[in-house]
């Protein structure tokens, strides 16, 4: 199995929208890909309620059953149009993959 976790820091200000409204859409559009994208097993979505240092304010938790499951995830049609908004509101990324 393969976990996904995905972490941003937000702009304090994008598209018109406060950095916390900008992570309350990137919650909603991501959770929304549950059961759309063939291989992806589980999803959750949180934001930052601690106000945490160094400062993260979405963070994406994903499961995948195969190393082939993941790279098909990146290029589908649905998780694009989340990385369309998202490119246009955050300052920083990290990433982390692993297999168990």
């Amino acid at each position: 199995m393969i976990k996904h976790i995905v972490m941003w820091t937000l702009k304090e200000e994008a598209l018109g929208k406060s950095g916390a409204e900008n992570a309350a859409e990137m919650k909603r559009m991501l959770e929304t890909l549950e059961g759309k994208i063939p291989g992806l097993l589980h999803l959750e979505v949180g934001t930052d309620v601690f106000n945490a240092s160094p400062a993260w304010q979405v963070v994406l938790y994903s499961e995948f059953a195969t190393r082939a499951d993941l790279a098909a995830y990146q290029p589908h049609p649905e998780h694009q149009k989340c990385v369309q908004f998202i490119s246009q509101v955050v300052s920083g990324r990290g990433v982390l993959d692993y297999e168990v």
